[in-house]
């Protein structure tokens, strides 16, 4: 895979001084012991994690996938351990919490990037590489973009950004126009949300080598209409007016800025058939809005664990299943979300307007593990034929 660079933006520079702020904080209770290993994946996938923190009077893991926190043991030497019980293969994001204070593990470089949930990962392989891992085969390239915009509030000096990815067989003169998938990321995440946790370069080179997906261009932008709606912190999803807010006014840059210039950047078709919206979390709130307030844009709409429940049917009021006329609307969620019930009730009302749905549940919580699975099902349907119940 290619990466194009360019200068980080400024909500960046402000993760990334976060995280060396956690770092330095857990250098400083004695974790830069060359030889100490703060993460071991044993042969039946299960993980021995440790932390070094003598004067600690209680250290937590917070493992991804765990429904609580993890107690840590602490040895004669200082070092907080726990044996976890074997797990499937997978990426697993984690942090500490010491005395009631989040800290990453400096000992590992895999860092997820995030405006607010900072946290390490670690992986168990499997017998053979999965989906979301590097393989073997042609890769697209990932290109990242930064632009002016006028609609996004919040932003220093007005910029935003996205990334583009392009299959490997992509020509950027030649051959039919390829159709395009805008794959929007979750709250508190950062634009390469989908690349630097969610994997899915290699997941879409791994469903192309396989002649499982279509060649296809995926956008994935800046997620939000106003920062304020990340930097607020998590309360802002008590308020529906603020909801809405954010959701309209990303609609509005992705629709008036995003979708734009990549039309006129890159070889894509403009018909409403060659155009997939989908996205996790609040980005699935946002696609869902988006693609069935605006079906004349998108053939194909998509959500995983959907952030809904803010009032949202108020917006899609006259909707029904001819004003949709959809290829496919396709909605996940995990049962053990706590979501999973305003998704359902969001699933019965669109039945009782007579929008044809697929819908999916998966055992899970609100992880990246079941969105890695969601879109690995969800991708190979896109640009087929139509799909629902």
């Amino acid at each position: 895979m290619k990466l194009r660079h360019a200068s980080p933006t400024p909500e960046g520079v402000i993760a990334l001084v976060l995280i060396m702020q956690f770092f330095i904080a857990a250098l400083a209770h004695g974790q830069a012991n060359a030889s100490f290993k703060s993460t071991e994946v044993h042969a039946d996938g299960s993980i021995t994690f440790r932390y070094v923190d003598p004067g600690a009077s209680k250290v937590l893991l917070l493992l991804e996938g765990a429904d609580k926190p993890l107690a840590m043991e602490k040895g004669s030497d200082g070092v907080w351990s726990l044996v976890t019980a074997p797990l499937p293969p997978e990426i697993y994001g984690y942090s500490f919490e010491v005395d009631g204070q989040p800290q990453l593990d400096p000992k590992n470089p895999d860092v997820k990037p995030n405006f607010i949930l900072v946290g390490n990962a670690v992986r168990v392989p499997g017998n053979a590489p999965r989906l979301w891992e590097a393989r073997d085969v042609s890769h697209g390239t990932v290109h990242h973009h930064f632009y002016t915009s006028k609609v996004v509030q919040g932003l220093e000096g007005g910029q935003s950004e996205y990334y583009v990815y392009t299959p490997p067989s992509y020509e950027p003169k030649k051959g039919k126009p390829y159709p395009v998938l805008y794959l929007l990321h979750g709250w508190s995440d950062m634009a390469n949300g989908w690349l630097a946790v969610g994997q899915a370069n290699y997941i879409f080179d791994n469903l192309i080598a396989e002649h499982r997906m279509k060649p296809m261009l995926i956008v994935m932008p800046l997620g939000y209409g106003d920062m304020k709606f990340v930097d607020s912190g998590d309360g802002v999803w008590n308020d529906d007016a603020m909801v809405q807010h954010n959701v309209d006014f990303f609609s509005q840059a992705l629709l008036t800025e995003v979708l734009p210039r990549v039309e006129s950047e890159y070889h894509v078709s403009k018909k409403r058939d060659d155009r997939a919206i989908t996205g996790l979390s609040m980005g699935g709130l946002e696609s869902l809005t988006i693609g069935l307030t605006h079906p004349e844009q998108f053939g194909w709409v998509g959500g995983f664990s959907s952030a809904l429940g803010h009032k949202e049917q108020d917006q899609l009021a006259t909707l029904n299943g001819k004003i949709a006329g959809l290829r496919l609307l396709w909605i996940a969620c995990g049962t053990e979300d706590e979501l999973i019930t305003p998704n359902r009730q969001f699933i019965a009302w669109l039945k009782s307007k007579d929008v044809p749905l697929t819908a999916i549940e998966t055992p899970g919580m609100h992880t990246w593990m079941v969105w890695r699975d969601n879109l690995i099902h969800f991708a190979p349907l896109l640009f087929q034929g139509r799909h629902g119940d």
